[in-house]
This record gives C-alpha cells, sequence and structure tokens, in this order.
C-alpha cells in the first residue's frame, strides 16, 4: 500500500513539468526566492542567525521564527497548493491533499529556506564589510 502511494506520488509530481499550469514550477519558486531574498537582508541587517538553523537550534525563539517566516511565505504556500488541486483536478481529474501539501512545500518553503539562509549569510559579511571600506578612503 504505502509502496504504490509513493510510487503515484513520484509519478504524478513528475508529470506536474509539463502539461498545463506549468508556468506555476517557475513562478512560484520565483516569488518564495524573492520573499526570501527581502527576509534574509533583513535578517543580516539585525544580526539573527540563519532562518533554517535557528528553527532547528534556537527553541526559545522557534515560535518567533515560524510566526515571521509563515507571515512571508503563506501566500505563496496556498497559492501553490490551490493551483495544484486545480491541476489535479483538471489531469488526474481527482484530487490528492498529500500530493498538494508536497508540491507547495516543494514549490515556496524550500526555496524560501534556503534563500533566506543564504542570503543572511552573504548579507551578513557584505553589511559588516562595507564599513571597513568605506574607512578606507
Amino acid at each position: 500500500m504505502l509502496r504504490e502511494i509513493l510510487h503515484r506520488l513520484s509519478a504524478n509530481l513528475v508529470g506536474r513539468l509539463t502539461g498545463p499550469l506549468t508556468v506555476r514550477i517557475f513562478l512560484q519558486p520565483g516569488v518564495a526566492v524573492f520573499l526570501g531574498v527581502k527576509a534574509g537582508l533583513k535578517d543580516a541587517r539585525e544580526g539573527r542567525a540563519p532562518f533554517v538553523l535557528a528553527l532547528f537550534f534556537d527553541a526559545a525563539h522557534r515560535r518567533e521564527l515560524l510566526t515571521d517566516g509563515w507571515k512571508d511565505i503563506a501566500k505563496v504556500v496556498i497559492a501553490a497548493a490551490l493551483v495544484d488541486v486545480v491541476y489535479q483536478i483538471m489531469v488526474l481529474r481527482w484530487f490528492y491533499l498529500g500530493e498538494a501539501l508536497v508540491t507547495a512545500f516543494m514549490l515556496a518553503v524550500m526555496p524560501y529556506c534556503l534563500v533566506r539562509g543564504l542570503v543572511n549569510q552573504f548579507g551578513r559579511r557584505w553589511i559588516h564589510a562595507t564599513p571597513a571600506k568605506k574607512e578606507l578612503l
């Protein structure tokens, strides 16, 4: 039973790369990346730890981080899930909630978290390096 579900899930996920609504494969991660860059720069300016690392290792601020991240990405995740529901009904003639959630996670949450952390790291280095350059002038 589980093997069949995983096989259907993987086949259906690969099938989403073609067919109707393919533009969402690029549009939704693009929006998530934009939001991740914006949040990562804010984190860098405030001297915060990278987002995903802080989620795992900073239990005192975990709720705050989750709330902040969800505020940024909620609309993109919901849109990704809803568009996937439309895709499933159009192509599969059925709706699988798990697949919609996995697709939304892959198209919105993963790019957001990855980019937010990377931009934070590079942004911190750039922000801290900038004043040193100004002093030389």
